[in-house]
């Protein structure tokens, strides 16, 4: 029986004696005692059934004096640890003890310090949160994958001719010909729906413009484009196409521009303009994701940059994150080095310092100065920066629409135009990939530059030679180019010059030539048969 049913069958009586309910015989249960064990001995002058107290210091139990009874038998005592000797008429002895308290803890002396160390120490701040963190871009990709193409990333028929292995990433095959379109989708589908039920106002005419027209029809967000009067009219056009608002107002740039702000202002709009915001930038890091994915085993990345440089940042966040051993390398042009010239000073260099080497080819990269923001990610992610002449990037212009079968800008073509040019001469042999970023150029002007490529590529070359005045010297000459498969473009015949001989006649002829080996041959022939050949610079 354990301790609980002991005390719930156990029945105390009046004269303090216990009555058990359940059990006839004493002997048959272990744990029960019998009176004299319970109480003791009895003592001359005392009787167990007087119900005087029999002893005045005893404990009173159900009010009468007597020894405090114990419902233990001995034997079970052992099972706790206590022998029967040390047990007084079924009681424990009570033995005095006294509590000693822990010895106390000698504290050794603080160390001493130097206190002019000490008065050095200033405490650490927490570390700033990363302005453009990985995740940020994961999110864009995943946001804006309904809404945006996944540019392919090919292998370049220009690969064997430079010893590497070059992936063009096509970010110019986007609805708007640029890779900006990234970013300005992630920027809007990013906006609350207040904001864009209110609508977006642009006042640049660049590739971030088109960008947002376009995405902002797309995603149903009233769009507003004030541009110049000045503005060409196939720019206006686009806009119109896109499904955007155009309004003419002023006559300069910076006159549409306040104009925007204040209608902004007044109207609530959101007036966008291409910073370094860290959504915009997450946005265009999706690029690196891409790449990093379509091309395994990856060496180098080449990422033409300029004023902002916020493709070239992102990229390299992403690409970075993803294999920090890759090499992240940024292309500016040779007359605007703003991202390299502010690494060697190590702060942010204004472009007023510069002039912009011509409007026309860059002038969409050079809208902005280099933010604190992109500098601060060029600095722990980009691993080197170089710059490319203006006729690098015309020839590279015309290398793509040889053998890539395509039409880019010259910011397009500066990734390329940097292998092209014999700068990095580290990469050979190794696996590149190239990121062509836009192609908006207008038609005349794509003309222009591709004149000017054949020419630096000495595949188009004017000379003057001085023939006699007789029947069948001209048709010699001509002959003799159409037999060396010398294509002529123009040719002009002067029979009177004031400089020239009497009976001569001065030819001045413009050619093409397939490549630079045809037209070293046409050099040697002509020199050999024409002693006055002088060759003229275009």
């Amino acid at each position: 029986m354990n301790f609980a049913a002991q005390f719930i069958y156990a029945n105390y009586a009046g004269d303090g004696s216990p009555s058990r309910v359940g059990f006839n015989d004493s002997e048959n249960d272990p744990f029960w005692q019998s009176e004299e064990q319970r109480l003791g001995p009895t003592k001359q002058g005392c009787s167990t059934s007087s119900k005087s107290t029999c002893n005045k210091d005893a404990p009173v139990c159900n009010g009468i004096a007597g020894w405090r009874p114990t419902l233990i038998h001995p034997e079970r005592l052992k099972d706790f640890g206590i022998e029967e000797e040390e047990c007084l008429n079924g009681e424990v002895k009570t033995f005095e003890t006294k509590v000693v308290g822990a010895p106390e803890i000698q504290l050794m002396d603080p160390p001493k310090t130097n206190k002019k160390r000490g008065s050095e120490c200033k405490a650490v701040p927490p570390p700033k949160p990363e302005y453009l963190r990985f995740e940020d871009i994961s999110a864009a990709a995943f946001k804006i994958q309904s809404g945006m193409q996944k540019t392919p990333c090919t292998y370049s028929r220009l690969s064997k001719q430079y010893g590497m292995e070059i992936f063009l990433k096509k970010e110019h095959l986007h609805y708007t010909g640029s890779v900006k379109e990234r970013g300005v989708l992630y920027l809007l589908t990013s906006l609350n729906q207040e904001q864009q039920k209110k609508g977006v106002i642009v006042a640049t005419d660049c590739s971030f413009s088109m960008a947002v027209a376009h995405h902002a029809v797309e995603l149903r967000i009233p769009v507003f484009v004030i541009m110049p009067a000045s503005c060409a009219q196939p720019h206006l056009r686009i806009y119109r196409d896109y499904g955007a608002m155009v309004i003419s107002y002023g006559s300069t740039a910076r006159d549409s521009l306040n104009h925007a702000h204040h209608l902004a202002k007044d109207n609530g709009y959101l007036c966008l303009e291409e910073d370094d915001s860290a959504v915009y930038l997450a946005g265009l890091g999706t690029v690196g994701m891409e790449i990093y994915e379509q091309v395994p085993k990856l060496d180098a990345v080449i990422v033409p940059t300029g004023g902002q440089c916020s493709l070239l940042v992102s990229t390299a966040a992403a690409i970075k994150h993803l294999n920090s051993r890759i090499t992240v390398i940024g292309v500016e042009p040779e007359g605007f080095p703003l991202l390299l010239q502010s690494l060697k000073t190590g702060s942010p260099v204004t472009s007023e310092l510069y002039s912009i080497p011509n409007k026309k080819l860059y002038g969409d990269l050079f809208e902005h100065s280099l933010g604190t923001h992109t500098f601060q990610l060029a600095k722990k992610f980009v691993d080197k920066v170089i710059t490319v002449r203006e006729e690098d990037s015309l020839v590279a212009m015309l290398r793509f629409q040889e053998f890539e079968r395509s039409t880019v800008d010259t910011e397009g073509a500066m990734g390329l135009a940097a292998i092209l040019a014999g700068q990095l001469p580290e990469l050979k042999g190794k696996r590149v990939a190239v990121v062509v970023s836009s192609a908006n150029m207008a038609f005349d002007l794509i003309r222009q530059c591709v004149d000017r490529a054949l020419v630096l590529d000495d595949r188009v070359s004017k000379f003057t030679v001085q023939l006699g005045d007789f029947p069948g010297d001209m048709a010699k000459l001509l002959d003799m180019l159409a037999r060396e498969d010398i294509k002529l473009l123009d040719v002009c015949h002067r029979r009177h010059s004031d400089k020239g001989d009497l009976f001569k006649a001065q030819v001045e002829c413009v050619v093409e030539t397939r490549d630079k080996t045809q037209s070293t041959q046409l050099r040697r022939i002509l020199s050999e048969r024409y002693p006055t050949l002088r060759w003229l610079d275009r």
